[in-house]
C-alpha cells in the first residue's frame, strides 16, 4: 500500500488477533499494517469504504480553483477540502494539476474537471438543493470585494480559489455571486492560495456547523 505522509511512519502495524469481520475492511491493510494518513476510526479500511462513509455526511459546499499553470498550491487546497469534508472540488481550466500536495486526499474526495469559466457556471446554475443554483463565492482580495469575516456564508454553495499570484481571473470574478476577502493586519498584500482556501472553508464550518452567526454577540465582526 502506499505511504500517504512524509517518510515518517505513521498509522499501526498488522492486526494483531484474529480478524475483524466486515466488507469494509481490507485483507492487505491487516496484514501488513494501515501506515495511510487516515483518521482512526478508518484504520484498515478499504479506500472505497471510507469513501462511502465520507459520502454519508459531507457539506454541501464545494471548492473550485482556477488551474491555468499548474499551480502548486492545488493540491494544498485538495487537501484542507477533504479535512472539512466538502461534497466535491472542481478543477477549472486544465484537466491535469500537481498531486503532489494533496497528500493522496484527493482519492478520498470528488473530483469534478470544467475547461472554462462558463463550464463551471453551467454546472452550478443546477447543481444545489433540488436544482436550485448553486452561488459561487469567490476569494480575492479585490477593490469592492466583502470581508469574509462579515458575510453570511451560504450553506450549498462554491468557494471559488484563483490562481497563486494573479488571483481570480477577469471572467472568474464576473461569474461570481460575490467576492470575499480576508482581514489582514501585516504588510504582506495577499495570503497564499492554500492558506486562503483553508481559512474560507473553516469559516464555513463555523457558520454551518458551530452556528456561529457573523454579528452575534461573542463573533468578531
Amino acid at each position: 500500500m502506499e505511504a500517504e505522509d512524509d517518510g515518517r511512519e505513521v498509522g499501526v502495524g498488522p492486526w494483531e488477533g484474529p480478524w475483524p469481520d466486515g466488507g469494509h475492511y481490507d485483507p492487505e491493510l491487516l496484514r501488513l499494517g494501515d501506515r495511510r494518513n487516515v483518521a482512526d476510526r478508518y484504520r484498515y479500511w478499504r479506500m472505497e469504504a471510507v469513501v462511502a462513509d465520507l459520502d454519508t455526511r459531507r457539506h454541501p459546499f464545494h471548492v473550485a480553483i482556477e488551474n491555468w499553470r499548474h499551480d502548486l498550491n492545488i493540491g494544498s487546497v485538495v487537501r484542507t477540502a477533504n479535512a472539512m469534508n466538502a461534497a466535491a472540488f472542481h478543477i477549472v481550466g486544465r484537466r491535469r494539476w500537481n498531486r503532489r500536495g494533496a497528500m493522496v486526499t484527493d482519492r478520498y474526495q470528488h473530483e469534478h474537471h470544467h475547461p472554462d469559466v462558463a463550464a463551471l457556471v453551467a454546472w452550478a446554475s443546477s447543481a444545489g438543493p433540488d436544482g436550485t443554483a448553486l452561488p459561487l463565492v469567490g476569494i480575492d482580495n479585490l477593490p469592492g470585494s466583502v470581508a469574509l469575516e462579515t458575510h453570511d456564508l451560504p450553506r450549498a454553495c462554491v468557494l471559488v480559489l484563483g490562481q497563486e499570484g494573479s488571483g481570480l481571473t477577469p471572467a472568474m470574478q464576473e461569474a461570481c455571486d460575490v467576492v470575499l476577502h480576508i482581514a489582514q493586519f501585516g504588510s504582506t498584500r495577499s495570503v497564499n492560495a492554500g492558506a486562503a482556501a483553508a481559512v474560507a472553508m473553516h469559516a464555513w464550518v463555523r457558520r454551518h456547523v458551530f452556528d456561529q452567526v457573523p454579528g452575534r454577540p461573542g463573533v468578531a465582526e
